[in-house]
Parts: structure tokens; C-alpha cells; sequence
């Protein structure tokens, strides 16, 4: 008898619901992508240039495993300005391919088989997977439309074991948009405290939240799970370039935390990895220091667009949380009678407009669908009509 050809552990991880449900959309024409999860703007040119001149300049070597010093001394500077957290460049910051090597890499380093970590729901798509291909235990805390999807520490509280590592969360999130005020953070970092755990914060929409007036966005700290000193050895910080300076191609994150932590990750990323692309961690230096007025310029325009779809929607019948953060609308289609893939289904295929099913992003997503606003607003228009046509 053959034995089995494909490891256990991968053949029963299931697809991303994102790319099943996109399989469907690429053979479609005419259509409204709602769907994916990328800025629709180029990379800023002087962030791209910075690229050009370092392959001018024969910047086609490996650099360090940690990433060069000239983009972790770039983190530092950015995080201690932006958000009041104090990372040391030589020890506590390494440089990924993209945040999703980094969220790998953290779960590989903290969790032994067995261990658990907790995530909400709604997330990202990839978060339960990472901690199953880690041979750890992925436990969701759920989370509902009636709290705007916030998670709370109590929440968080009840799902605690003896076997719980680390806690990972996604604040502002994909796929709600939702936001934690600071008293909220440092309620789940209280929790962590009393259970010693481990807090994976993934923050790669960190600076796209609208809450608040874009001055005092632009020119004020913002708060991040890694702004509370007292709590600094129990934070690793996931973050990248990918969502907000429109960076996707060039795959370049970071991972912020307690030296011993970076360590561990940096072992694991050397022998899977080697080191970010060369060319991408010199445009991150000049993201990170001269790329705010981009990050302002984007920010403006995904609002514009998040209050045009937010009041479209709720308009045409389809109740909207306004998201305060990220770039993803998360509507009820309760009101349709049909389910989240049901709702998607017919509205790429009877009226060509893609929107992913709540469903991808947990069992608690069902009777919503995410929407992203990172699409030009003459689009967002048509897909609000068409939308509306099916809906009537």
C-alpha cells in the first residue's frame, strides 16, 4: 500500500475562500472587483526611484539576515515618531518578505505542537492556517456585528487555557475595518499580563484609520499595541509597506519585539529565507522617511471613498457599520434571506460585481460580505449601481 504523498497537516488545510472565490472571477468579463485586497495607486515614485538608484548602484547582494541598517535604523525612527514605540535597530527589529513571513515566522518561534492561540473573528484568511501549518492550535474569539466586530478583553478572557502561547490580532482589521480605542488595547494587554502570553499584533493598517480629523491624524502619535512601555516585553509588532504606501509588489514587512523573540524568528528566517529583496529595503528607507505626505494623500481618498460606499449601501438596503479603519466595507446581506456565498455568487454572475463572502474570514462572517473601497470612485459608483439593480 502507497503511503500518503502529501503531508497530513497540508492536505487538510482547506484553500483561502479569497482565491477559491476569485477562481470564479477570472473567468468572468465585465466586471467590478470589489474583491481584492490591494491599493488601487502605484507605489509613490520617489519610493520607487530609491529602488532604481540602489540597482544603479549595484545594490544586487544579500544584506544582512536582519535586514540592512539603514531600513531598521528607518523602522525605529518611524515607530518612535508615529507611535511613541521604542525599538532598539541593532536587536529588536527584523526585516520580512512582506507581514505574512512575519506572522510566520512569530508563530514558528513562540508556539510548540500543542500550543494555542487565540485570534478573532472576522480575520485575516491566512491566520488560522499559519498556526495549523505550525502544529499549534488556532482558537477564534468571536466577535459580532452588535459590538461594531471590536474585541473585548473579557471576551478574550474566557478563551484562555493552560495551553493558550500567544494571541494574535489585527487592529485596524481586514475584513471589518473595525478599531480598538487605547483603553480597549490595554485591557487585552492587562489579559496577556495576568496569563503570560505573548501578543502578535499585526498592524499593517496602522496608518489608515478615520476616525479622527486627518490633521490630527497626519501631525498626532497614533496609538499601537506597542505604545504602552510597561507591556514592551510581551508585544511583538507584524507590520509592512503593502497596504499603506501601496506597496504590495515589492514584499517587504517588518517584525518589531523582546530581543530573545527577533532572535528566535531571525533563526528560522535565515535558513527559509535569507534576507528581504535588497532592492525593496531601500525603498522602504525612503518610505519610512519621507513617505507621510503619500500616506495623508491616500488616506483622504480612501475616506472619501469609504463614505460614499458606507452611505451608499445603507441607501440601497444592505445595513454598514462605517469602518473607522483599513480599507474593507463589511455589509449585512441578512436582509437578502441568502447566504454570504449565495449573495456573492449571484451578484458576480448576474450582475458583475465580486465581493468576497463573509464566510472566508470565519463561521461568524456568515450573513456579511467584505468589500474593499481601494477601487477608483467611478467604480465604486457602478458597482453601487449595479448592486442596487439586483437588490430591487
Amino acid at each position: 500500500m502507497a503511503r500518503e504523498r502529501i503531508a497530513r497537516h497540508v492536505a487538510e488545510l482547506p484553500k483561502s475562500g479569497i482565491r477559491k472565490f476569485f477562481d470564479i472571477v477570472a473567468q468572468s468579463k465585465d466586471v467590478v472587483s470589489l474583491g481584492v485586497g490591494e491599493p488601487d495607486f502605484d507605489t509613490p515614485w520617489h519610493i520607487s526611484r530609491a529602488a532604481v538608484t540602489c540597482l544603479e548602484n549595484g545594490g544586487t547582494h544579500y544584506t544582512s539576515n536582519l535586514g540592512t541598517p539603514q531600513l531598521r535604523q528607518a523602522i525605529s525612527r518611524y515607530l518612535s515618531r508615529r507611535f511613541g514605540a521604542e525599538f532598539a535597530w541593532e536587536s529588536e527589529i527584523l526585516a520580512t518578505v512582506g507581514v505574512s513571513e512575519a506572522i510566520d515566522l512569530a508563530i514558528r518561534a513562540l508556539c510548540s505542537p500543542g500550543d494555542e492561540v487565540l485570534y478573532h473573528e472576522p480575520c485575516f484568511v491566512s491566520y488560522p492556517a499559519t498556526v495549523r501549518l505550525a502544529h499549534a492550535v488556532p482558537v477564534a474569539v468571536e466577535t459580532s456585528a452588535d459590538d461594531a466586530f471590536r474585541l473585548t478583553a473579557a471576551a478574550l478572557e474566557r478563551r484562555v487555557t493552560g495551553r493558550t502561547k500567544a494571541v494574535l490580532l489585527n487592529f485596524p482589521c481586514n475584513p471589518t475595518g473595525a478599531t480598538l480605542e487605547p483603553d480597549e488595547m490595554r485591557a487585552i494587554l492587562e489579559v496577556c499580563e495576568r496569563h503570560d502570553l505573548v501578543l502578535l499584533t499585526d498592524e499593517v493598517y496602522s496608518e489608515l484609520v478615520y476616525d479622527r480629523d486627518e490633521e490630527e491624524v497626519a501631525k498626532k502619535k497614533l496609538t499601537s499595541f506597542a505604545s504602552f512601555p510597561e507591556f514592551r516585553d510581551r508585544v511583538v509588532l507584524l507590520n509592512g509597506f503593502s497596504k499603506s504606501w501601496a506597496m504590495t509588489g515589492y514584499r517587504l514587512g517588518y517584525a518589531c519585539g523582546p530581543a530573545d523573540v527577533i532572535d528566535a524568528m531571525m533563526k528560522i528566517h535565515q535558513y527559509g529565507i535569507m534576507s528581504a529583496p535588497t532592492l525593496a529595503q531601500a525603498a522602504g528607507v525612503e518610505a519610512m522617511d519621507h513617505g507621510d505626505a503619500d500616506v495623508a494623500r491616500m488616506r483622504r481618498e480612501y475616506r472619501r471613498r469609504r463614505d460614499f460606499l458606507a452611505a451608499s449601501l445603507n441607501r440601497i438596503g444592505l445595513p454598514t457599520i462605517v469602518p473607522k479603519g483599513a480599507f474593507y466595507m463589511f455589509p449585512s446581506i441578512r436582509p437578502t434571506g441568502m447566504t454570504s456565498e449565495e449573495f456573492a455568487i449571484s451578484l458576480l454572475k448576474g450582475h458583475g460585481v465580486a465581493c468576497v463572502p463573509g464566510t472566508a474570514f470565519g463561521k461568524c462572517g456568515e450573513g456579511f460580505v467584505r468589500m474593499s473601497y481601494a477601487t477608483s470612485m467611478d467604480k465604486l459608483a457602478v458597482a453601487v449601481r449595479r448592486i442596487g439593480e439586483m437588490l430591487s
